[in-house]
């Protein structure tokens, strides 16, 4: 298997990973600063959503350090099966979670009529595009995966 953008072990892996953490924290901080976001139940969803992601790519991103400071590649076929299983797994919550987490903020900011609480409607949309932006990396990161799996 050759290296290439995005493989585990790689620098660019290690960005790919590294951007997950940080929309997904981003999308959680964005969400917890607000006073009501316990009250929708997707909401809670997607924090527990991207609590989720960010064990599973800062676990990743240890790891891909770890690979880029000892030189060594990450290709064995059992340790790709579970990053192609937990990437998945965490890009198919993701997507619901914000999918989920857009529905609502689109009921409070359009449907409703206008939102009586517009500094709290304004970081609902951001946390739902942080979380989007971690779901977008998350995709390109499982097709990776699922490419070098099967590959090899």
């Amino acid at each position: 298997m050759r290296d290439f953008a995005g493989a585990p072990g790689t620098l660019t892996g290690l960005a790919l990973r590294l951007s997950q953490c940080v929309f997904a924290a981003g999308s959680i901080a964005a969400m917890t600063t607000t006073t009501n976001f316990f009250n929708s139940t997707s909401f809670c969803y997607l924090i527990a959503s991207m609590g989720l992601q960010i064990i599973w790519s800062f676990g990743l991103t240890l790891l891909d350090a770890y690979a880029l400071v000892r030189k060594r590649t990450l290709h064995n076929t059992v340790l790709l099966s579970l990053f192609v299983v937990g990437d998945w797994v965490t890009a198919i919550l993701s997507l619901a979670a914000a999918s989920a987490s857009a529905g609502i903020t689109v009921l409070y900011f359009h449907d409703l009529g206008s939102c009586d609480f517009v500094r709290e409607c304004q970081k609902y949309q951001m946390s739902v595009a942080l979380a989007f932006f971690s779901w977008i990396t998350t995709a390109i990161s499982s097709l990776i995966m699922l490419w070098l799996f099967a590959a090899g």
